[in-house]
């Protein structure tokens, strides 16, 4: 599971910078504007990617040190 949310954040950066991109190149203020929600929405989900995986490497550890026990 990990690997794919690691993907997935990656490909949520690589939108964002898209998006970026197109919102300075646009020609008119409303397009820019939608196109840097579209990042901001973008980062908002790697984000939330990026909680998702480390709540799960902790939950994980956590498993890990109570079958020690």
């Amino acid at each position: 599971m990990l690997p794919k949310l690691t993907c997935e954040i990656a490909e949520c950066c690589w939108h964002a910078t898209d998006a970026r991109e197109f919102a300075k190149t646009a020609s008119n203020r409303a397009s820019k504007h939608g196109f840097l929600d579209m990042e901001r929405r973008w980062l908002s989900l790697a984000h939330s990617d990026e909680f998702v995986e480390q709540l799960s490497n902790v939950t994980d550890e956590v498993k890990r040190l109570l079958r020690k026990k």
